[in-house]
């Protein structure tokens, strides 16, 4: 059974962030392909949470969108929470789950 999926403020935000990026440098056609996918990944997410890569925090995951871009999540037993993109060109010692 799929699991209920949150978005943060934090997640939104940097969803944001990372549409204006390519809506500046790329075309739309970048912009609808990201889009999709970042739906398909949290769909993914929903139903099957432990699929993707766990970090060394509890119950956090990992899942790479685009080779620049994570979405980082929390699994709880009834929801899941969409904490942040991230960017992996940025210095992973400063990748916070909080």
């Amino acid at each position: 059974m799929a699991k209920e999926v949150i978005w943060t403020p934090r997640a939104l935000s940097s969803f944001d962030q990372v549409l204006n990026y390519l809506e500046e440098e790329w075309t739309e056609k970048e912009v609808s392909n990201f889009i999709e996918l970042t739906g398909r990944i949290v769909k993914y997410i929903s139903q099957n949470p432990k699929m993707f890569r766990k970090t060394n925090k509890n119950d956090v995951y990992e899942a790479l969108v685009t080779p620049h871009n994570l979405l980082i999540y929390k699994v709880y037993p009834a929801k899941i929470y969409l904490v942040t993109f991230w960017d992996t060109r940025r210095n992973p010692k400063k990748k916070r789950f909080s």
